[in-house]
């Protein structure tokens, strides 16, 4: 396990979940002003990326390597929203329903980063 890698990953996570939901949410809550989609869209992608940035790089046991690498930057998410959101009051996009984001995160983040160990594990041979 890469910790200091994998905290790293965790921290421009939420960065960038927090910046591009930020600047993307007016396009989405003029269309659809009865739903909040940004986020989870923008959970999948980030996490994506920076999770097959993490995966690529581990030769033995990927899927528990992705697994760990989940409840790493759930973890780095949760202290980090407690940080600079919960514990001043500060009110913001995610926080909207913090129960829906910290349910859809747990969920999102681990199965994205479990499924990236699983496939790193596969042999492919694209012919």
């Amino acid at each position: 396990m890469k910790l200091k890698l994998a905290i790293i990953y965790g921290i421009l996570i939420w960065a960038l979940t927090y910046i591009l939901s930020t600047l993307v949410n007016p396009l989405f809550s003029d269309n659809l002003p009865n739903m909040n989609i940004s986020v989870p869209i923008i959970i999948i992608i980030v996490t994506g990326f920076f999770g097959i940035l993490y995966i690529r790089n581990i030769n033995s046991n990927e899927v528990v390597e992705g697994f760990l690498a989940g409840v790493i930057f759930i973890v780095v998410d949760f202290i980090l929203d407690y940080a600079f959101f919960i514990y001043p009051h500060k009110q913001n996009l995610i926080f909207v329903d913090y129960t829906l984001h910290l349910t859809s995160m747990l969920i999102l983040t681990l199965l994205i980063t479990t499924f990236l160990g699983y496939l790193a594990q596969m042999n492919i041979d694209l012919k």
